[in-house]
């Protein structure tokens, strides 16, 4: 078959398995996790295999501790993050309100202290008042508030119709069972289908997808849960309010790397400001939890549990993450990890087959 056939089929493949899955998206989303459930856990069935166990009772532990922890959760930590989303919510105004008060007083002080005369000369002494700068500051605020309530509302959209969580909890543990039973298998079937021509090549490519997809989904599962730990603890100790759902959404969305200390950053320090104010004491002991936790983040969990061979470019994930869950939803968010980790690896395949390449070196030369 020539190259631009292999291209076409492949290419309409990838498009065929895109519209399958922009189409079936709302009944996706528990089937995806399973998988990835099944992809992370496999290794752990393996080694109870090691110890005696049958695959099938290997299953069946690993099931019956994931619905102990899901019980653990509902029962202690559901009915706490129920009550702090909720007075979160209610409270959301109150905390913009006053921290655009207190911006606006405290930056209207230092200007006219230390640039009145000059603002005065170019005439924008009205907007560097007290009022003007609440006004600025609520237009921007307005603004980002809006961008975030549409985009959280397309993701919902996409989500809504899907099986709500509770189906989600339901049926994922399910099939991730019968998917460790029958990993081995899919995986011989996966390997039949590959022409013997391209085995050597696909089975290189698949150990380094495999390497990167290992390391960063095994890896920062870990380093999410103790950074929730970390984050949700130790703002809870230090009497922040919402400090566990603050701590604990920072934890969760350290999968992407950076994005979830800074969340637990900003809205620890506008909670500590508003809550503390005049003093800032509270604000320093906020960011004290975070730094020690972004510290041991980047110097002692990433580099042992994850690894530096993942290859996942932190502006790489973010772009993956909107584009997938614009496109696909809550189901294209759980998609777009695995997928982004395999196209870099391909990409950078694709590179090197390149530069070892006539076109690369130029036709009819010889390759140095």
């Amino acid at each position: 078959m020539r190259i631009e056939w292999q291209i076409a089929f492949w290419l309409m493949m990838a498009l065929l398995a895109s519209f399958g899955v922009y189409l079936f998206a709302n009944v996706l989303a528990p089937f995806i996790a399973a998988l990835i459930l099944g992809y992370i856990l496999d290794p752990v069935v393996e080694r109870l295999q090691r110890l005696g166990l049958s695959r099938t009772v290997a299953a069946l532990v690993i099931l019956a501790l994931f619905l102990m922890a899901l019980l653990v959760v509902v029962i202690g930590i559901a009915p706490i993050l129920g009550r702090q989303i909720v007075g979160f919510a209610e409270s959301l105004p109150y905390y913009v309100a006053k921290l655009q008060a207190v911006v606006a007083e405290e930056t209207g002080i230092l200007l006219q202290q230390y640039g009145g005369e000059w603002l005065g000369k170019l005439g924008l002494d009205s907007i560097a008042s007290a009022d003007g700068i609440q006004k600025s500051l609520g237009n921007f605020i307005g603004q980002g508030v809006q961008w975030l309530g549409d985009f959280l509302k397309s993701l919902w959209s996409g989500g809504q119709a899907l099986v709500g969580v509770v189906t989600l909890v339901v049926i994922t543990p399910v099939v991730t069972f019968y998917l460790l039973l029958s990993w081995p298998d899919m995986v011989s079937v996966i390997r039949s289908l590959i022409p013997p021509r391209h085995r050597a090549t696909l089975s290189e490519l698949s150990a380094e997808i495999d390497r990167a997809l290992s390391g960063f989904l095994r890896g920062q599962s870990l380093v999410c849960l103790f950074l929730g730990l970390w984050y949700g603890g130790g703002l809870t100790m230090i009497g922040l309010n919402f400090g566990f759902l603050i701590g604990l959404s920072g934890g969760l969305l350290s999968f992407i790397p950076y994005v979830g200390s800074m969340t637990a950053l900003v809205f620890a320090a506008v909670v500590a400001v508003v809550q503390g104010w005049p003093h800032l004491g509270l604000l320093g002991l906020a960011m004290a939890v975070v730094v020690s936790g972004q510290f041991l983040e980047g110097n002692i969990l990433s580099p042992k549990l994850v690894g530096g061979s993942v290859g996942l470019h932190p502006v790489w994930l973010i772009f993956a993450l909107l584009a997938f869950a614009s496109l696909f939803g809550f189901a294209g968010m759980i998609l777009a990890v695995p997928l982004a980790a395999a196209a870099g690896v391909l990409i950078r395949f694709a590179a090197r087959r390149y530069k070892q390449s006539a076109l690369f070196h130029g036709i009819g030369r010889d390759v140095a």
